[in-house]
């Protein structure tokens, strides 16, 4: 591999180097190469050359943002960004979302095939058995402030559960609980599957109430996991209470829609974080820290928010202009890869329209759609293949009447299926895991010697130069008195 060589093959790639002139061959492999072939394409250093390039030590490959670099295999779910296709071990998100369940889907993309009704008897009852949580997680929802945004909140919860458990914490059992693939590890693994994914609605549904001052709810037994989270989040101390059919069916969609979405940046996260061997509530923990991001799972949250800013649909065109000049941000519009329609945009619509039909339209729909014909008609977007994508599912959640920042942790609970799906992949892979260490080109400055901090010249700029905090209160007043140690400023 990365050999020189003076011919190619079938199925290689050959590569010359123009300042040696040596030619090289790469396989290919489902279409792929290995980067670390580079690695035996070396160079003499020019003169003057910072030594800093290691050209001596063969070719980096730059990929900012992983815009064109794969890290794994994997045979959990495949996107074709340019036809609009989604499919979850091979099977479309389009058939899926009509015949399955979430729960069906999510035993569908951690076990890899659909179940029997034996096999999904003993999923569905493992993970809904696991959704209580101990009692001393009362305790760390309640030292939040009220006003602490509920995904802060999720984050936080999930990195406990780590604290909880220490059969589950590799660094305590031993850093091949998971990777072995024996009975009694993947017996293990599936212990922490069914906690995480039985204890996901419950953490959502405490977030949620704690932001709403009221006591919390032990999960009811006899409901579907999306009617056990409604009925965690809104039950009162009524008699009978049972969820609205309509909504539990609509979240229960929802749910399965973003289940999973392939190495996106939360799945990443995850197992970024995992090939270190960490127990998985921490690696479930980055990975909703993660999505909290307005690029990521904060999006849907940020389409919301643009169409109140917007207003009426008479202010869209106004508004789409302001786009155009880059004077305002487009949310719910483009994706990272799909250069289509999103798939999952048609189901979101056609769910919406049962949702609506009981909770009534949701005032920001016609702008939402005045804003969707708009950009579609128009060159701009039609250029830079900007279209609706599944972040409009937020006038879903909206007219279900969950709040704004309330979103994103809508979006995390069903993605913790995802994330355990490629967590549990990659612990059973062949040749075990390597910890994830990308490289860098290293641009900085070369070899200097250190100065005597009288004798610097200060080095001047924006971003070179500490920023002084303007202090107010009780920190000024501080910073007026006089005290044994006070720093000279």
């Amino acid at each position: 591999m990365g050999n020189p060589s003076s011919q190619g093959q079938n199925d290689t790639l050959t590569v010359r180097d123009n300042r040696t002139g040596k030619v090289y061959t790469i396989p290919i492999s489902d279409n792929a190469i290995p980067a670390t072939a580079f690695k035996d394409i070396r160079a003499p250093a020019k003169k003057g050359e910072r030594e800093e390039n290691e050209t001596e030590k063969g070719l980096r490959v730059a990929d900012k943002g992983f815009l064109n670099t794969a890290v794994i295999s994997s045979e959990i779910t495949y996107i074709d960004g340019e036809a609009g296709i989604l499919r979850y071990r091979g099977y479309p998100i389009e058939q899926l979302a009509v015949h399955s369940s979430f729960l069906e889907t999510a035993y569908l993309l951690i076990y890899g095939a659909l179940p029997s009704r034996k096999q999904y008897n003993i999923f569905e009852t493992e993970v809904m058995q696991h959704s209580m949580t101990h009692a001393d997680a009362e305790v760390l929802f309640r030292a939040f402030r009220y006003d602490a945004h509920p995904m802060s909140i999720l984050t936080s919860a999930f990195a406990s559960l780590g604290s909880m458990y220490a059969e589950a914490n590799p660094s305590l059992q031993g850093q091949n609980l998971y990777t072995k693939g024996d009975a009694a590890s993947i017996a293990a693994m599936d212990k922490q599957i069914y906690r995480l994914i039985g204890k996901a609605t419950t953490l959502a549904a405490m977030a949620y109430r704690i932001r709403q001052g009221r006591d919390f709810v032990v999960p009811p037994a006899g409901l579907s996991y999306t009617g056990s989270f409604l009925y965690q989040m809104d039950h009162l101390g009524e008699e009978d209470y049972v969820p609205s059919p309509v909504l539990e069916k609509a979240l229960d969609v929802l749910f399965l829609l973003h289940a999973d979405h392939e190495l996106n940046a939360s799945c990443t996260t995850v197992l970024q974080t995992a090939s270190s061997l960490v127990d998985p509530y921490s690696a479930i923990s980055a990975g909703c820290a993660s999505l909290y991001g307005p690029l990521h799972g904060g999006a849907n949250e940020a389409v919301i928010r643009m169409l109140i800013s917007i207003g009426s649909p008479d202010n869209v065109p106004a508004f789409v202009e302001q786009v155009k000049k880059r004077e305002k941000v487009l949310s719910g519009f483009g994706h990272r890869v799909y250069k289509t329609s999103d798939p999952r945009s048609f189901i979101v619509r056609k769910t919406a329209d049962e949702v609506f039909k009981v909770t009534g339209k949701d005032e920001l729909l016609e702008t939402a759609m005045r804003l969707h014909d708009v950009a579609m008609s128009d060159e701009y977007f039609i250029k830079r293949k900007l279209a609706p994508n599944v972040d409009f599912c937020g006038l879903i959640y909206r007219a279900m009447g969950f709040p704004l920042d309330f979103f994103p942790v809508l979006f995390a609970v069903p993605r913790v299926v995802g994330w355990l799906a490629h967590w549990r992949q990659m612990m059973l892979q062949p040749g075990g895991v390597k910890i994830w260490r990308p490289r860098q080109i290293y641009v900085g400055p070369t070899k200097r010697d250190y100065i005597p901090i009288d004798s610097r010249v200060p080095v001047e700029g924006l971003k070179r130069t500490p920023t002084v905090v303007q202090h107010s209160g009780q920190s000024k007043r501080t910073m007026l008195a006089s005290y044994k140690g006070k720093a000279k400023l």
